[in-house]
Formats: C-alpha cells, sequence, structure tokens
C-alpha cells in the first residue's frame, strides 16, 4: 500500500509515524486490496474549544470509491485512533455488503435449480 502524510502545524516525530503505520496495517490486514492511503495531521492553533485541538483525516484509496474519516481530538494519538476506527468500520461495512450480494445471487441461482 501506498502511503502519503502530510503535517500542518505539527511536527512529525519518528513516533507519530510509526502509530500512524501501524494503525494502517491494522487495515490493510482487513482488507488487502487497498491501494493507498493519504494521511492529513493538523493542529489548530485559534480552536474554539480546546478540546479538540487535533485533526486527522485519512483518505484510502480502494476499487470504486474511496473511502474517507476525520476526527478532531485533543490528543494527536487519540485523532489517528478514531479515524482509523471509523475507517475500518466503513471497510466492514462495504465487504459485507460485497458478501450479501454474492450470497444474494448465489442463493437465486440455488432456487431456480431446486424449482426445476
Amino acid at each position: 500500500m501506498k502511503f502519503i502524510l502530510s503535517t500542518h502545524n505539527v511536527t512529525l516525530t519518528d513516533a507519530i509515524e510509526q502509530h500512524v503505520l501501524e494503525r494502517l496495517e491494522k487495515l490493510d490486514h482487513i482488507d488487502r486490496w487497498l491501494l493507498d492511503a493519504r494521511v492529513t495531521l493538523e493542529k489548530d492553533h485559534i480552536a474554539h474549544s480546546p478540546e479538540k485541538q487535533f485533526k486527522c483525516g485519512i483518505r484510502i484509496g480502494i476499487r470504486g470509491n474511496d473511502l474517507y474519516a476525520e476526527d478532531r481530538c485533543a490528543d494527536l494519538y487519540a485523532a489517528i485512533d478514531a479515524t482509523i476506527k471509523k475507517l475500518e468500520g466503513q471497510i466492514r461495512r462495504k465487504h459485507s455488503k460485497t458478501k450479501a450480494r454474492t450470497h444474494k445471487v448465489a442463493a437465486r441461482a440455488k432456487e431456480t435449480r431446486r424449482v426445476v
């Protein structure tokens, strides 16, 4: 999976980069067909509420429409984890819809064989 990490008003450390890579490996384990991940980490200097200073946005490129999620938290690591959790749900939902569609077609074919 191709990985692009960009920051805005955040100093990128090795620890932050490793944390993002570990979480993205979790997504890659769920769905191996992920093409690329674009991660944006931002810090809002004049946030209206101090508990939501950091923002993490992740766009996952897959076949079909891309998946996107973002979250704001006071802690950067918590924002990354919350965003990954949202994307994990989106991937699971997409996978479930695909599985349901194939099962529906197979069940319909089985029904036609049984009737005839």
